[in-house]
C-alpha cells in the first residue's frame, strides 16, 4: 500500500488489475477525454507505462481500492508529464463512470498531493486537463489547484486544448 485515506488506499498495479482496467479505459464515457476507448492492446500498454513507471520514478498512477469491498474503483497518482516542453510532476486520474460523483477522486487526488509534498518533496504538482473535461477541472479546483497555463495537445489526430492546473508546496 502507497497511500490510504478514509475509505480507499492506493497501491501499485499489478497484471492481475488488468480486467478491473479495463472497466476503466474501455469504457466510452470515461474515456471521452481521450475520443475513444482502449483497445485490449492499448489497456496493456498503458497498464506496461505504469509498472515502468514504477521502475524509473518509484511512482505512478496507482490502482485506487474501495476499502468496502476491496474492489479496484479507479487510478490516481503521480506521473512525470510533458507540458509545454518541459517534465512536471502531474496528479492524474481515472475513475470507473459506476464511481463518479462520490468524492472518491477528489479523496485519492488530495491523498497524491500530500504525497507528492510532504513525501517526495516536491516544490509543486500540476494537473494538466482538457478544456472540455469539467469534472476533472472540478476535482483540481477541490485540490486547491488553480489554472497557471493552457496549451494545446495534438493526440489521436486532434488538437485538444488542455488547462495546466498548478499548486505550490507552500
Amino acid at each position: 500500500m502507497i497511500l490510504e485515506t478514509k475509505r480507499l488506499y492506493l497501491r501499485e498495479m499489478t497484471q492481475d488489475d488488468y480486467g478491473s482496467l479495463c472497466k476503466i479505459l474501455q469504457d466510452e464515457e470515461v474515456m471521452y477525454a481521450y475520443e475513444h476507448a482502449f483497445s485490449d492492446e492499448e489497456v496493456q500498454e498503458w497498464l506496461d507505462k505504469q509498472l515502468a513507471r514504477y521502475r524509473e520514478y518509484g511512482f505512478g498512477l496507482w490502482a485506487v481500492i474501495l476499502k468496502e469491498t476491496d474492489e479496484m474503483i479507479g487510478q490516481c497518482g503521480l506521473t512525470m508529464q510533458d507540458c509545454s516542453g518541459r517534465q512536471v510532476l502531474e496528479i492524474g486520474y481515472l475513475f470507473q463512470k459506476a464511481f463518479w460523483h462520490q468524492g472518491y477522486c477528489t479523496e485519492a487526488a488530495a491523498a497524491c498531493k500530500e504525497y507528492a509534498f510532504h513525501t517526495l518533496k516536491a516544490p509543486e504538482v500540476f494537473s494538466i486537463i482538457r478544456d472540455t473535461n469539467t469534472a476533472s477541472q472540478n476535482v483540481a479546483r477541490r485540490n486547491g489547484m488553480t489554472v497557471v497555463e493552457q496549451f494545446v495537445k495534438h493526440y489521436y489526430n486532434i488538437d485538444m486544448p488542455h488547462l495546466v492546473f498548478g499548486i505550490k508546496n507552500v
